[in-house]
């Protein structure tokens, strides 16, 4: 586990906690990690969770599948972030949602009864374990609705460009990398991929963006 300290330490879970801290956590809270193959399901809808999944190396998607397949992604998640966690603290209730690794990935599961609970030695980090998932609650919160608002919007070019526009905000840049495909962007915003990627062209011939792959400059 001490070749991914890095990657735990930077994850908002264990913000202000010291690397021994760490691992004497990962022991107290039965820490396990697992790898996963590309395109490979870590979880599916209808499990019922225990644990809180952290990203080590790779990513995962949280999707959404209709009766018919159609795919929309509500989430991406990178090294050191977190997915399940509301799941796992909701206890028995069924998952809604798939975690699907889009590459390669290791994942670390923690048991969350363990991080809600104090455990018999009392463990002096362990406050700051149950704050630090309050506040990645939170977080995920204000994601879901970042999400609604690019959501709401009418056309496939108000939804590209609320997106666009909050991923710069969020960089701090007018130049910035996306996380995800043309595809990917397409089910995250629940559009046709031939009509966004016809009105990217669009919004670049008219001079308010440029781009190449997954690099976007507004203008």
């Amino acid at each position: 586990m001490k070749k991914f300290l890095k990657v735990i330490k930077k994850s908002p879970l264990f913000g202000g906690v010291t690397d021994d801290e760490i691992l004497s956590m990962l022991g107290c809270l039965s820490a396990e990690s697992r790898a996963y193959k590309k395109n490979e399901f870590i979880y599916r809808v209808g499990e019922r969770v225990s644990s809180v999944g952290m990203v080590l190396s790779g990513s995962v998607h949280i999707i959404k599948e209709d009766f018919w397949g159609n795919r929309s992604i509500l989430k991406e998640a990178g090294e050191g972030r977190l997915f399940g966690e509301t799941y796992a603290c909701a206890q028995n209730v069924p998952l809604g949602v798939s975690v699907l690794a889009p590459e390669r990935a290791v994942i670390l599961f923690l048991d969350v009864k363990r991080i809600l609970t104090v455990c018999s030695s009392a463990c002096v980090f362990h406050t700051r374990l149950i704050r630090n998932l309050l506040f990645v609650l939170a977080e995920e919160n204000l994601a879901l609705t970042g999400k609604i608002g690019h959501m709401t919007q009418r056309t496939t070019r108000e939804k590209l460009l609320s997106f666009l526009s909050a991923e710069s905000q969020k960089k701090g840049s007018n130049t910035f990398n996306i996380a995800f495909n043309r595809q990917q962007l397409a089910d995250y915003l629940s559009v046709d991929r031939s009509a966004m990627s016809s009105e990217l062209c669009r919004l670049r011939d008219e001079g308010v963006l440029e781009f190449s792959k997954n690099s976007f400059k507004l203008k």
